[in-house]
């Protein structure tokens, strides 16, 4: 990896994180001079924080056609993985607690199957079987089978080198202070000129575009020593839909997944306004409690580690890509929140599109940054949550 660059690049991308790699190779693919630049360990930051969870969502069309167009494309990406990027289709179990929780797995099942995403309603013994430390009781589930896990700092990590060896300019070790104009400033005073500039910078973007509709969300995650066997499949209560709308409270959800390493990692908890990075202890305790009451037998394992990381969250729950309305040369691809992980490759196909001209294989048009710029979307003014999958 280089720390030297020439000064001029078609498009020169701020944030080495899985986002920015996938967008780096995208762009290096179609042909264009690119330039990555990473302040830390590519791969790092929120990608690093993040469950990897690959899974298609249904909060809106627009949602799902950005989240199932990744998601076929990380399909073909995996045969190319290397064995470290662990990547695995264990498939999503959503959990239902009782009945007003199954109709909503029977109803996401019905909309799921005509748009070609299998999935399996399960009944309570159905989902006993395939999850035994799950607790007695449980009403039945969701089972969407093609949803994946992967270890996002090895992917990151991979792509970018896929792009170096197509002549992309990897720069480590150095922060963008400023995107404007065409040109991109990094913390040593250098000066780095391109056609197009993307703030791929997760939930620092505003840092660099300053006014774009992005704000932090904190959540925690822990992970345990090694239970090879105990949960086979992601697992989130159908209740998580709920909890993950709050816009003002904080919260928490049942979302465990296994690891291959025979590690089980715990998740997932959803903060405003807390923006520093020390573990929360009564968050923490909400979360794990949260989980054992899924998982009773939880509460006898080891606990390893425990983090936080940062979501950047916009208003209407859908990321901004696309060229950003106050400067013709600057790019966003930021505000994904908890679904960067799953919707980077897809992301990156949308933003080579549009800056090359070739066509999509989904529309571009719901993603774009000028929404928020239109009288006609005023209604977004206050913040409203994403769900979140990874953290």
């Amino acid at each position: 990896m280089s720390n030297v660059a020439p000064q001029r690049f078609d498009v020169l991308i701020a944030g080495g994180g899985i986002v920015g790699s996938s967008c780096a190779l995208a762009c290096a693919q179609a042909g264009q001079r690119v330039a990555l630049v990473e302040r830390d360990v590519l791969g790092s930051g929120a990608t690093a924080a993040g469950m990897g969870h690959i899974v298609v969502m249904d909060d809106s069309e627009a949602q799902f056609a950005l989240t199932r167009r990744s998601q076929q494309l990380w399909q073909k990406l995996s045969v190319t993985l290397p064995a470290t990027a662990e990547y695995e289709a264990p498939g999503t179990l959503w959990v239902a607690a009782d009945e007003e929780e199954m109709a909503e797995a029977e109803r996401k099942h019905r909309w799921l199957a005509p748009r070609g995403v299998p999935s399996q309603v399960l009944s309570s013994s159905e989902l006993s079987t395939l999850e035994p430390n799950l607790c007695a009781g449980l009403a039945g589930g969701l089972l969407v089978i093609e949803d994946a896990v992967a270890y996002p700092p090895v992917v990151a990590l991979h792509l970018a080198r896929q792009a170096e060896a197509l002549g992309a300019v990897l720069i480590v070790g150095r922060s963008v202070t400023q995107l404007a104009d065409g040109e991109a400033t990094l913390d040593d005073g250098t000066r780095l000129h391109a056609t197009s500039l993307v703030n791929a910078l997760g939930a620092e973007a505003p840092r660099c575009t300053p006014g774009i509709p992005v704000k932090k969300r904190k959540g925690h995650l822990a992970i345990t020593d090694r239970y090879p066997g105990f949960v086979s499949h992601q697992l989130v209560e159908l209740g998580y839909l709920k909890s993950a709308h709050s816009v003002s409270a904080d919260s928490v959800a049942f979302n465990v997944q296994p690891r291959q390493t025979g590690q089980i990692l715990i998740g997932s908890s959803r903060q405003y306004g807390d923006e520093g990075a020390a573990i929360d202890q009564e968050m923490l305790s909400a979360m794990l409690a949260r989980a054992t009451l899924y998982l009773p037998s939880l509460a006898s394992l080891s606990l390893l580690r425990v983090w936080t990381g940062f979501r950047a969250a916009t208003p209407d729950k859908l990321p901004l890509i696309g060229p950003f309305p106050g400067d013709a040369t600057v790019w966003l691809a930021t505000g994904h929140e908890g679904l960067g992980i799953t919707t980077s490759l897809a992301t990156a196909e949308l933003l080579a599109a549009q800056l090359t001209g070739a066509q999509s294989a989904i529309p571009h048009e719901p993603y774009l940054p000028v929404r928020f710029n239109s009288a006609s979307n005023t209604e977004h003014a206050s913040p409203e949550p994403a769900h979140q999958e990874n953290s």
